[in-house]
């Protein structure tokens, strides 16, 4: 595997052929307009929980009726925008969350860190909040849950996964205005 030195901010670290790969392809600017404000940025992340959240109704439904044969299409035709959405907020975030630590500048391991925190703050207090709804449920109703355990635990495991790029997307800021021309940045 070849290696070379890179400076990243005040660190000097090692830079393999991928992690050259990964930075070169994070920071391509071709669909920049797709994040290029505020605005999009938000409506990429909303297009993204809702191709999330649908992939998960989907997924289960499969998995709960085996005999169903659609539920597999549907999921297909699902992954390819959720893999378009994602691909623009990780290229809004430059790669913040996809590039190993060595690549990042002390700013963005800082920003890496605020954003899995927030993340991680954001799932617990959903955690909680569908524990005590479930637990007040069980309480005071009939109702039980034990059929539906394993859809709630899925459906937590996926949205703690994705959390943390969802939060990035939403804090990314925008680039800083090209002086030499650049025409999406205008």
């Amino acid at each position: 595997m070849t290696r070379s030195t890179t400076t990243t901010g005040t660190a000097t670290a090692t830079a393999t052929r991928y992690d050259r790969r990964m930075y070169a392809l994070m920071n391509r600017r071709e669909a920049a307009a797709l994040y290029a404000t505020a605005a999009r940025r938000r409506a990429v992340v909303g297009v993204h929980v809702l191709l999330t959240l649908a992939s998960i109704a989907v997924w289960l439904l499969m998995v709960l009726d085996a005999d169903a044969l659609w539920p597999a299409f549907v999921l297909l035709a699902l992954v390819l925008p959720w893999c378009v959405a994602a691909g623009a907020i990780n290229a809004a975030t430059r790669g913040l969350l996809e590039l190993r630590g060595r690549m990042l500048d002390e700013r963005q391991l800082a920003e890496r860190d605020r954003v899995r925190a927030l993340a991680h703050r954001i799932t617990t207090g959903i955690l909680l909040l569908a524990a005590a709804v479930m637990g007040a449920v069980t309480w005071f109703t009939d109702v039980r849950f034990e059929g539906l355990a394993f859809a709630a635990l899925f459906s937590a495991l996926v949205i703690h996964w994705v959390m943390p790029l969802w939060v990035a997307g939403l804090r990314a800021e925008d680039d800083e205005p090209d002086l030499y021309g650049d025409p999406v940045a205008e």
